[in-house]
């Protein structure tokens, strides 16, 4: 074999690894020397490999102006106030320099919390994690996304191993105050998301206590589109020398170039049939339309669903379930042509891709609000529409705006592409009860929305017609608006006492000024009744003629005296809202249920009383001994074992005395069953001799009715033989006639007493048969008696 056929093979070098602290040193040494001008994409920054692999992956190369301006101060430990334009990357902008502090300082899982992002809604906090994910992924730490409407017990126990948190205030507080496992002592980066609405009156609360509880030697990065710069949000925060940074605060315009802005003035009663126009022909376009409340983004949506504008409709406010809307912002997303009816959830920070307008139906609250509506679109040199829907009573609205340098201008509708969908809606609502009351609550919430706004020279909810409002919603008549009525009742009693207050004052003016003049003419007359002149007296006009007035020691003359002059007004007390304490206010359950708490009535609690009034105590329920009781009324936490034991060994005695006389009460009772027994077989023993005795008497007497027609009088002597005879024949016959016929009577009356009154003869037999023995005696002595004469 020649050389040539030999393989060449190389010799494996091993490359040497350098140490990664030698790298982090590298990186942290280039922190002080970015040049801002020259830095155009995230590789001329010193970054990590696995940051900058996982920017060049998802198609992140050139920074915009906040990035460019922010990350290296903030890579160098500044704490930032960033302020630029929405859609101008201000996410990246905190983002990169976590990821890149935390790597450098080798943090790991074991380390617990080194960075906190706080977010007003929990949109924009899910999607601050999707980006965290896709540009840390590199990146051997941990994050997790904390917002409410998640479970619960799955965050609380991985709180200690997540490096990174994203949260909304209220979840992040909840875990502050319940869970053991959140440790934030280590904590380095504190980052406020849309800090103006972080740190506005909505969440302060939450905020202080928040910010109380996190370590004060940290790291603050504050984003937002509309920064603030009040010195007590920011003395809240604890910030140390802030550098602001400001993008775009000498540029022309407030909002991007590239956003085309609008508005129209429209009456309140022809804003759905505007809205309903518009959708009509804007169907190839993906449209956000704005609402102040949730109520409104519900009835506007259900009832658009029904009319089918030929466009897919998606709702997204606060009221639904989180996983719901968090479905509902990803398909937006991902759709190309959509309409969503949101409310200012979804105004702060949502990057949605492609918006082509944005429909404001109500006027924000302030110009900060507009901005973040309308940020939405015209995303990162992307153009797009908005357009401002203004009452004629909000018009000052567009001077505030330019104000702000914000350019906008002013459009007309055309009214012969206006199509009205009120015919349609009014039937809808006919048909659906539940859709009826939707419809009422958004017809409420709007009314209600402007009436709570702060700025009453562009929010007057008198100048609002709600009749015409109520029917364009398809209502047959304006529904019930009670905080307004109660609000106009408190009105009225506020101005009928500031009258009668005015009047009481012109009254009591004037008293005074007749009192003086009646000064004056009574001098006279005191003269002429030789009289001295009482100045300043009590009892000035008390002075009665006695001819005229005999009654001086009744109690009247009181009625005549005045007991001041000159009186203040300020002295008198003024009884305000005399017809309110009159008026009994109506008793609300709330009242009721306050009424019963405060008597401490014990629920489910039986208390029996005897006859003499005293209270029956269940010594099954309650506790006997006088050392339980006492044990009981302790205020010290925690069990004392011995106390428990004593208590237990007293409450056993009492037991075992109610469990005897529970045993003798059932022995008693099984005696008394025993006595009723053996009675009731006695008296049924009885009951059968009784009825054996009657059936044989009532035999013999049917016998002895079927043999005879009259009583057996064969044992009789003859009386004839012994008196003679004294009687004629025809009496005899007579008598014996009438005794024949007596006797078939008897017999006919006997024979059916027998059939109906056998019962009763059932009960006499048995006094019959002592008497039927007497009977018998006094005849055979009768007989004795008769035989002998």
């Amino acid at each position: 074999m020649t050389m040539a056929d030999k393989k060449k093979v190389k010799a494996y070098v091993k490359k040497k690894r350098t140490p990664q602290s030698k790298i982090i040193e590298e990186l942290q040494s280039k922190y002080n020397t970015i040049d801002v001008a020259k830095a155009i994409k995230f590789s001329n920054l010193p970054l990590s490999k696995s940051t900058l692999k996982g920017l060049t992956e998802n198609n992140y190369v050139e920074m915009t102006d906040i990035q460019r301006q922010s990350i290296g101060l903030a890579l160098q430990g500044n704490d930032i106030l960033g302020a630029a334009k929405t859609g101008s990357g201000k996410t990246l902008a905190f983002l990169i320099p976590v990821l890149e502090i935390l790597y450098c300082k080798q943090w790991t899982r074991l380390d617990g919390l080194g960075a906190l992002v706080i977010t007003p809604t929990r949109e924009l906090a899910y999607q601050i994690y999707e980006t965290l994910r896709k540009v840390g992924q590199y990146h051997d730490i941990s994050a997790g996304l904390v917002i409410g409407g998640k479970d619960l017990k799955f965050e609380k126990k991985r709180m200690d191993q997540c490096n990174i948190i994203i949260c909304t205030p209220g979840r992040l507080l909840q875990h502050m105050d319940e869970n053991p496992l959140f440790d934030c002592i280590n904590m380095q980066i504190l980052v406020l998301d849309e800090a103006d609405r972080c740190l506005d009156m909505g969440f302060e609360r939450t905020m202080n206590s928040i910010i109380e509880n996190l370590p004060s030697k940290r790291q603050t990065l504050l984003f937002s589109a509309t920064q603030t710069k009040s010195v007590k949000d920011l003395a809240r925060l604890s910030l140390k020398d802030p550098l602001y940074v400001s993008v775009h605060e000498h540029s022309a315009h407030t909002t991007p170039e590239s956003l085309q802005q609008s508005y129209i003035t429209c009456s309140l009663e022809d804003k759905i049939a505007m809205l309903w126009s518009f959708i009509r022909n804007h169907l190839k376009q993906k449209i956000i339309v704005f609402f102040s409340s949730c109520k409104q983004v519900k009835y506007m949506y259900e009832a658009f669903c029904r009319l089918r504008p030929g466009v897919s409709l998606l709702a997204l406010y606060g009221t639904l379930h989180q996983l719901r809307r968090m479905s509902i912002y990803e398909s937006f997303c991902k759709k190309q042509h959509a309409v969503l009816f949101a409310t200012d959830i979804a105004a702060r920070g949502l990057d949605f891709p492609a918006i082509n307008w944005v429909v404001q139906m109500d006027c924000p609250e302030d110009v900060n609000a507009y901005i973040h509506r309308a940020g939405r679109t015209a995303r990162f040199k992307s153009n797009g529409e908005s357009l401002l829907v203004l009452l004629p009573s909000e018009e000052t609205m567009v001077e505030r705006l330019k104000q702000r340098k914000i350019p906008i201008n002013m459009i007309k509708i055309n009214p012969s592409k206006l199509q009205s969908p009120h015919r349609k809606l009014e039937a809808l609502l006919a048909r659906d009860v539940t859709l009826k009351e939707t419809a009422q609550r958004a017809f409420v919430a709007y009314v209600k929305s402007v009436f709570l706004m702060k700025d009453k020279e562009i929010f007057n909810v008198h100048a609002l017609n709600t009749d015409a409002y109520a029917k364009s919603l398809g209502l047959a008549f304006s529904p019930r608006i009670r905080f307004l009525q109660k609000m106009q009742k408190q009105m009225a009693i506020n101005n009928n006492v500031k009258t009668e207050r005015e009047t009481d004052k012109v009254s009591i003016d004037s008293s005074n000024d007749s009192e003086q003049e009646d000064n004056g003419n009574n001098s006279d007359k005191n003269d002429i009744l030789d009289i001295p002149d009482i100045k300043n007296s009590e009892t000035k006009n008390t002075i009665k003629n006695t001819a005229v007035l005999q009654f001086d020691d009744s109690d009247d003359d009181d009625i005549l005296t005045i007991k001041r002059k000159n009186i203040d007004v300020d002295d008198i007390p003024i009884m305000e809202n005399d017809d309110k304490r009159n008026k009994k206010k109506p008793l609300t359950k709330v009242a009721l249920a306050k009424k019963i708490l405060k008597k401490k009535i014990i629920p489910n609690k039986k208390i029996m009383f005897n006859d003499e009034g005293q209270e029956l105590i269940d010594s099954a329920k309650v506790k006997m001994s006088e050392l339980a009781r006492e044990y009981e009324n302790e205020v010290d936490s925690g069990i004392n074992i011995e106390i428990a034991k004593q208590v237990l060994r007293e409450e056993d005695q009492f037991d075992k005395q109610r469990f005897r006389a529970k045993i003798r009460e059932k022995h008693k009772e099984e005696k008394r069953k025993l006595k009723a027994a053996k009675k009731a077989e006695a008296s049924e023993e009885e009951e059968d001799a009784d009825d054996e005795e009657m059936e044989n008497a009532n035999n013999d007497d049917i016998s002895d009715g079927e043999s005879s027609d009259g009583p057996d009088l064969s044992w009789l002597p003859d009386p004839d033989k012994i008196y003679g005879k004294q009687r004629n024949t025809d009496d005899e016959a007579s008598s014996a006639s009438e005794f024949e016929e007596k006797s078939e009577e008897e017999s006919t009356v006997h024979r059916s007493s027998k059939r109906k009154l056998v019962t009763q003869e059932n009960k006499i037999r048995k006094k019959q048969k002592v008497s039927d023995v007497d009977n018998l005696q006094a005849d055979e002595e009768l007989a004795l008696q008769l035989l002998q004469n």
